[in-house]
């Protein structure tokens, strides 16, 4: 950058001796080596120009990426509340447009530095060594610019704020549209759809360019001061050259260093506007850094693995501000059983499951495995015990075997194939047009539920945990498919200490416990024919499910 730069100041030089030597005193002997002279100075320019664009992409390039896996393991450790309280398209935006935007900034500044401040600097040499005087004159209306421009900047930097905002809030939209993609279909809600994501496009259109005419102002006020200092020039030069105290070489010298100055001079001044645009970005990636998560391992951790899996909670209350979800939940799972938490929508079953994988932490009370305290072992070797399987199954847009060894290289094709049979995968592989070679889609998509269901199934069949969470695996499937279910997750939880959400009570039957949660609380618990004899909620939940069935 410093080469192609110091061109520019040396390009400007050679024009007084081109003017002077070839064109005034036409001196042939002065054409070869001016013409050699100016050539090398644009082979340098040039050769120098495509190198450092080459290294410039790659350190620019390089460091956003890094900056962007950096942000993303930091985001990927908060806590939980922290993703309820934050929009995926809000962090999309942090992680890839505000470093796309500190990348743009840092490449015009070290480009800035690099080659339009070394380029600047040459020029005003040449400058002032054809007449310091007329460098003077040309520069005096620089201290004009300072005041208008400390308040561009200041309107800049509020318009990139409200832009950057705007932006996470048009990719929250998107994400949003293509998530929910086959409900807006099913409700015709297309039209709505666009014009939600028409006004949220129409506002960043109206933010942008608010922004952008921000940071056009301050290079058009250099405009008027270059502007004025040539008139000034002009005024006072013209008559030196007229009368012969100035030669045309030296005016054509000074005329092109100022004018080739003219460009790096607006760049730089563009800068102090886009620096204002960065610094709203990388105000917003340090708030993100800032964030730090409150669920972290123990200075000195438990041993990864307990003596048994026996899960106690003792008097578990929590809160989301002022509202109580669990209120003195106490129960125990002895190590190898069954314990199936039902209730109505709201009644704390999930949060159970929440706080015994440390998504969040209990406001009061204690929960243990093996007799230690949840916080006491490190997050990786706690949620290491567990395997769950949801009604939500989460599968990636990647091959079924990528699905299902999520990057382990540890597992046998035998144990593969054993899973794949235990789990009732098998079945329809044979279907598949690669087998686990097939793309399983977006989020499963290529997928019925019933075989994403056993495909978690594998998954968790794999991971080999001693403890196994379900959390209403079979809500959502049909009779055929939840009986293959039920079976593959009747061997799952053979041997294993599991506790299962289940809103169909025929699932149920032969738990060896059941707790009926209700407002925050256990209102009742023993087996299946234990809380139908007593008649009380389980019993109504009973009677409503097999009624509904039946109608």
């Amino acid at each position: 950058m410093s080469l192609e730069g110091g061109t520019v100041g040396l390009l400007a030089w050679m024009l007084e001796p081109m003017f002077d030597l070839v064109f005034v005193e036409r001196r042939p002997d002065a054409v070869a080596w001016v013409g050699i002279a100016i050539l090398s100075l644009f082979m340098v320019r040039g050769v120098a120009g495509v190198a450092q664009r080459i290294v410039m992409a790659r350190v620019a390039f390089n460091a956003s990426s890094r900056l962007q896996q950096d942000l993303l393991a930091h985001v990927l450790r908060l806590d939980q509340t922290y993703f309820s309280a934050n929009s995926p398209g809000q962090l999309i935006e942090r992680v890839q447009g505000d470093v796309q935007a500190i990348q743009n900034m840092w490449v015009q500044l070290i480009t800035g530095v690099g080659r339009d401040a070394v380029g600047l600097l040459s020029l005003m040499i040449v400058a002032l060594a054809v007449d310091p005087i007329w460098t003077a004159v040309a520069v005096i209306g620089a201290p004009l610019l300072v005041a208008p421009s400390l308040i561009v900047q200041r309107y800049i930097r509020k318009k990139a704020f409200r832009l950057r905002d705007i932006a996470g809030r048009r990719t929250t939209r998107l994400d949003e549209i293509f998530h929910g993609i086959t409900p807006i279909k099913l409700n015709a809600m297309e039209t709505y759809q666009q014009a939600r994501f028409r006004t949220a496009t129409d506002d960043m259109v109206r933010a942008t360019i608010r922004t952008q005419a921000g940071q056009a102002t301050v290079p058009a006020l250099v405009d008027f001061a270059v502007g004025f200092g040539f008139f000034a020039v002009l005024l006072y030069g013209g008559p030196q050259i007229i009368a012969g105290e100035k030669t045309v070489g030296e005016f054509m010298a000074f005329f092109t260093a100022m004018s080739l100055a003219f460009q790096p001079l607006r760049r730089l001044a563009g800068m102090s506007g886009t620096w204002q645009t960065m610094n709203a970005s990388l105000e917003r990636i340090y708030t993100l850094r800032d964030t730090v998560p409150t669920i972290v391992d123990p200075v000195t951790p438990a041993a990864a693995q307990p003596a048994t899996t026996e899960v106690v909670f003792a008097d578990v209350h929590l809160s989301y501000g002022d509202n109580p979800v669990l209120r003195g939940v106490d129960f125990t799972v002895p190590e190898g059983t069954t314990t199936a938490l039902v209730g109505l929508s709201g009644a704390g079953k999930s949060t159970v499951f929440n706080v015994l994988t440390r998504m969040v932490d209990p406001t009061s009370g204690s929960v243990t495995i093996g007799g230690q305290a949840l916080e006491d072992y490190r997050l990786a070797d706690l949620r290491g015990l567990f395997s769950v399987v949801s009604q939500d199954t989460l599968l990636f847009d990647e091959t079924l075997r990528e699905n299902l060894l999520l990057g382990r290289t540890d597992i046998s094709d035998a144990a593969l194939g054993a899973a794949l049979d235990a789990a009732h995968v098998s079945d329809f592989l044979a279907d598949l047009p690669a087998g686990l070679e097939s793309q399983a889609g977006p989020r499963g998509s290529n997928l019925s539920g019933g075989q994403r269901q056993r495909v978690a199934i594998a998954r968790a069949l794999l991971r080999d945990t001693p403890i196994l969470l379900l959390d209403e695996a079979t809500s959502a499937l049909d009779t055929k498919s939840e009986r293959l279910v039920q079976q593959a997750l009747t061997r799952l939880s053979d041997k294993r200490t599991t506790l299962v959400i289940a809103h169909r009570l025929s699932t149920i039957r032969e738990a060896d416990q059941i707790l009926v949660l209700d407002k925050g609380r256990v209102a009742e618990r023993g087996t299946h024919g234990q809380l139908l004899a007593k008649d009380g909620l389980y019993t109504q939940l009973h009677a409503m499910q097999f009624g509904a069935d039946q109608a």
